[in-house]
């Protein structure tokens, strides 16, 4: 079993109201909160199987910028690797590598992924590491997370089928963000 942070962010502890009341459907869900980095998974009957540190989009906001839309990954440029605040209707599937990740936004490239090799001087590892939250945004906008957390928690958990992901904003207030509509995940 994972080792738990002892603390949540506020956002973590307001945002609780919304989900609980959300028309979950008995789904299991995630809740990525940007400003601890951190993403933590429930069960369908709302008890929480782990919580770990992310690595986020390399560029703080809460919205997607309009001018990514349809890029290609690598084309992001710099402004553009935002990782979006929201409600989302979530589902497991393959990347185009055939690894299994979680989509979150299927239309914007968007998934909760298990950490990958990438070039050493990234150092995503250490960044994942980092006590610092600024270590942690380098994604193109993905939520990060290690290996074995991904195979360990988050496959068992939101892997099987469809799920929820919660994505809190870093900016806005949180209970403005948890009332938009849903986004859509893969088809």
């Amino acid at each position: 079993m994972w080792s738990l942070f002892a603390t949540a962010s506020a956002g973590a502890q307001v945002i609780s109201r919304p989900v609980a009341s959300d028309a979950r459907d008995g789904r299991p869900f995630a809740i990525v909160d940007k400003r601890q980095a951190t993403l933590s998974i429930y069960a369908a009957d709302g008890s929480l199987v782990g919580r770990a540190p992310v690595l986020l989009g390399l560029t703080p906001g809460d919205q997607e910028p309009q001018s990514s839309r349809g890029k290609q990954p690598a084309a992001l440029k710099v402004n553009e690797r935002v990782t979006p605040a929201g409600r989302f209707e979530a589902q497991p599937g393959v990347n185009l590598n055939g690894e299994r990740i979680v989509w979150f936004d299927y239309e914007a490239n968007l998934a909760i992924h298990r950490l990958r090799p990438a070039p050493a001087s990234q150092r995503r590892p250490e960044r994942l590491a980092s006590a610092k939250l600024e270590d942690r945004r380098i994604t193109l906008g993905c939520v990060v997370v290690e290996p074995a957390f991904f195979d360990e928690v988050v496959l068992p958990t939101l892997g099987a089928g469809k799920s929820l992901v919660y994505i809190l904003p870093e900016r806005e207030p949180v209970l403005a963000a948890a009332a938009g509509a849903p986004h859509a995940a893969a088809p």
